[in-house]
């Protein structure tokens, strides 16, 4: 229902601050959630954080509260992730999702429907 290509990865050092985008297509017409996931080698995928349709809810996992920051333009179909002071656990894989618009934010993996095909993202030492 909602297609979503992510950009914006890459090599950065522990300390520096890349910005994750999700540009959507298909039925953007529509309100929906959208979420930030990610996940490491041998580890399974893991809620990062996600934003309401309006973009006036917002919710960051533990790990990555005070450093991350989710955002949204809905007039440009973009969703965006900050994320700076990166640490060598940040490395991994980085997706976005969209669900159905639903409170409390949903940070499951299978309430989300549509995904991206991901942005590797590597925090070196």
């Amino acid at each position: 229902q909602v297609q979503l290509v992510e950009s914006g990865g890459g090599l950065v050092q522990a300390g520096g601050s890349l910005r994750l985008s999700c540009a959507a297509s298909g039925r953007t017409g529509s309100r929906y959630t959208v979420g930030w996931f990610r996940q490491a080698p041998g580890k399974e995928r893991e809620f990062v954080a996600a934003i309401s349709w309006s973009g006036g809810s917002t919710r960051h996992a533990d790990s990555v509260k005070g450093r991350f920051t989710i955002s949204r333009d809905n007039a440009k179909n973009t969703m965006y992730l900050q994320m700076n002071s990166l640490k060598p656990e940040d490395t991994a894989v980085y997706y976005c999702a969209a669900a159905h618009n639903r409170y409390p934010l949903p940070t499951m993996e299978d309430r989300y429907d549509d995904w991206g095909q991901g942005t590797q993202v590597t925090v070196s030492s």
